[in-house]
């Protein structure tokens, strides 16, 4: 037993074992998540978070000495993130036809995420701070970290609220369009994944793209749109607003 305690004290502390767990952890959950149809609840990043997590508190490992070998997978989050342009750039005529509708389409369902949100935590009387927090809950989160930086929030809660949104969308997504009855043709895969990654940004688009690649070619499209549009916009518009 003292051996065992050593050997884990020593692997613990190395760079190495935040990576090992993550891919380990991840790949073992994938492999559930295939096995059980791909059902969302099945969703490998939730249970992959929970399991690490646990994890973590069960043994006392430090969240620094985690990320210590976990940034390298965390370092290729920006180059996952551009490779999601590839599947616009093969639909790059239909896109330019719908650019129009596509805009506005964007610009509606981030004001409607940002106000729901909004309006939502006044009505259950929230401190303001933490309203402002909300705001920003369907942008990505490092953007929703430095919108709410800019408007009077809290950013570490916008990052907590981005990704409870993100979990939530691409957890009850297919329910929520299968009770619309959105089709499960091509133009509505379009639709439940520019809706998808609207309101639930990366972890949505990384869900539409397990289900179909033109949900997650326009879950994309709707991740880097909503950016733009809440960067440029909602510092503004708070700005303008009594709020």
């Amino acid at each position: 037993m003292p051996r065992f305690v050593e050997l884990w004290i020593y692997l613990s502390a190395s760079p190495l074992f935040g990576l090992t767990a993550t891919l380990v952890v991840y790949l073992l959950a994938q492999a559930a998540s295939v096995r059980l149809g791909g059902a969302p609840w099945a969703n490998p990043v939730l249970w992959s978070v929970l399991v690490l997590a646990s994890g973590l508190l069960a043994t006392g490992v430090d969240y620094p000495s985690y990320f210590a070998g976990a940034q390298f997978i965390h370092f290729l989050l920006g180059p996952a993130v551009v490779a999601l342009a590839w599947p616009l750039w093969l639909r790059r005529l239909e896109l330019r036809e719908r650019f129009g509708r596509i805009l506005l389409a964007g610009l509606l369902g981030g004001a409607a995420a940002c106000v729901s949100a909004v309006l939502l935590g006044w009505a259950v009387g929230l401190p303001h701070d933490v309203v402002l927090s909300l705001a920003p809950k369907s942008v990505t989160a490092p953007v929703a970290m430095g919108i709410s930086e800019k408007i009077g929030g809290i950013p570490a809660l916008s990052a907590v609220f981005t990704v409870l949104t993100g979990m939530i969308g691409a957890l009850t997504g297919k329910y929520l369009f299968d009770g619309m009855r959105l089709a499960t043709d091509p133009e509505g895969y379009a639709a439940r994944g520019f809706a998808l990654g609207t309101a639930s940004h990366g972890i949505g688009a990384a869900r539409a793209l397990q289900v179909d690649a033109q949900a997650g070619a326009y879950a994309g499209l709707a991740l880097g749109l909503q950016v733009l549009l809440a960067a440029l916009l909602m510092p503004l518009a708070f700005r303008l607003l009594p709020i």
